[in-house]
């Protein structure tokens, strides 16, 4: 039986879809003592987990490495090897297309390619975040296309990421897990699969549809005080406030507030997404979520905001936008990482090349982008680049690999969006703050 072969970790275990999510989970069910089968669909993948190459900052390269060579852990390109999964992860895309509704592709395609290869006493654990209801009024109508019977033949469950890409402290094997099973016996399976994994604690909510929306509330809350902290920036910067000294006066104190902190936008694949997956699904019940639009709308805003005040900080010194050198430091959407997706930065440079203004970008974790179409590459940060620029906008914080001392030292104008220069106590006359 499944359950026995969780209990004594000789279950076979299916991780479908190896990026930043995916592959950390691989990871850990492995060392754990998993045999574990990673399926992604892009080859260069596969290839590099088979060679026991990382190209995730939150795995250890010596454990991947060990673990392929011990033959825990492999991955493959042949959906065909589901057949011998006793337990298959789903950690696919689920992004939002250009007018905000979710887009389901990945995950729909992923459950007919199950639904080819299930059998019995498989459980089936979806992670990619997506709407309240998605596990049992999409994924189970698939699977159930096989003519097994979920809860008889096969278990179903939801469990939602929470990964932190960068965060030195939770990583996926210290981070407490959610579970929401289709049925009772599908939420005792998953329960046992990540207590057998995990040294967090697992928290069983009473359904898959509950979990969906844990996932939900949990970065709704984050993109509504960032929306809260970003317009407060503003108001403060009209009235002369320096709203950084505010939130730090604020953080004294020890009960009723949580600091955030106000930025160029928001970005990486759940701040930006997740919320509007609930948007998308309040409106089968005649339902408008007007905070969370709000709050969308002015994290959105937040790029052209930077752009005027970078307008604004060139007027002053009798510069023009059209035609000035712009050096932007950080394309990455967090600090620390070299994850490019929803990235503010993105959409700074967008609206900066729009008004003719000749941009060089600049990130120690990112050699390469995409952009219009082809690869951009990155710059180094050097003297004579940071004399060349009339303005450095810094937009991610990186506090590693970056000596923020060229630029200060070198660059006439600095205009600091995320705050990282006061942690390196760096000041002058040349730096406006957010």
């Amino acid at each position: 039986m499944l359950k026995d072969k969780l209990i004594n970790k000789t279950a076979i275990v299916g991780v479908i879809g190896l990026g930043y999510v995916g592959l950390p989970l691989a990871v850990e069910k492995a060392k754990a003592g998993f045999t574990v089968i990673g399926f992604d669909i892009q080859k260069e993948r596969v290839d590099k987990v088979n060679r026991g190459e990382n190209y995730i900052g939150d795995v250890v390269s010596e454990d991947l490495e060990k673990l392929v060579k011990d033959g825990k852990l492999s991955a493959t390109v042949d959906y065909d090897m589901i057949k011998q999964c006793d337990v298959v992860t789903i950690c696919v895309p689920t992004p939002l297309d250009e007018y905000k509704q979710p887009d389901l592709t990945y995950v729909v395609n992923t459950a007919k390619e199950i639904a080819l290869r299930l059998h019995r006493d498989m459980l089936v654990v979806l992670e990619s975040t997506t709407y309240p209801g998605t596990t049992e009024e999409v994924v189970k109508p698939i699977l159930e296309s096989s003519g097994l019977r979920c809860e008889e033949d096969f278990y179903l469950a939801f469990s939602p990421e929470r990964v932190d890409p960068g965060n030195l402290l939770y990583k996926t094997k210290n981070t407490p897990k959610v579970v929401g099973g289709v049925g009772k016996k599908s939420s005792e399976l998953a329960r046992l699969l990540y207590e057998s994994v995990l040294e967090a604690p697992v928290f069983v909510v009473s359904s898959a549809k509950a979990a969906e929306m844990t996932k939900i509330l949990e970065n709704t809350f984050r993109i509504v005080n960032i929306a809260l902290a970003n317009e407060m920036a503003i108001i403060s910067e009209k009235m002369g406030i320096n709203i950084w000294e505010v939130i730090e006066a604020a953080s004294t104190k020890p009960f009723g507030f949580m600091p955030f902190y106000p930025g160029p936008g928001v970005g990486g694949h759940c701040i930006p997404i997740d919320p509007f997956y609930l948007t998308y699904k309040a409106r089968q019940y005649d339902y408008h979520t007007r905070l969370i639009e709000l709050a969308g709308e002015i994290n959105d805003s937040m790029p052209e905001y930077v752009v005027n005040r970078v307008m604004k900080l060139l007027n002053q010194r009798k510069k023009c936008l059209n035609g000035a050198h712009v050096l932007l430091v950080g394309i990455a959407y967090k600090g620390d990482v070299d994850d490019v997706r929803e990235s503010p930065a993105l959409k700074v440079l967008k609206l900066l090349e729009e008004e003719q203004a000749q941009v060089v970008a600049v990130d120690p974790y990112v050699e390469s982008f995409k952009w219009k179409g082809s690869e951009r590459k990155t710059e180094q940060l050097t003297v004579e680049l940071a004399r060349w620029a009339d303005i450095a906008i810094i937009t991610t914080a990186h506090r590693k690999r970056i000596d923020y001392r060229i630029l200060v030292e070198n660059c006439s104008l600095i205009f600091d969006t995320k705050n990282v220069l006061k942690s390196f106590k760096l000041s002058g006359p040349n730096i406006v703050v957010l």
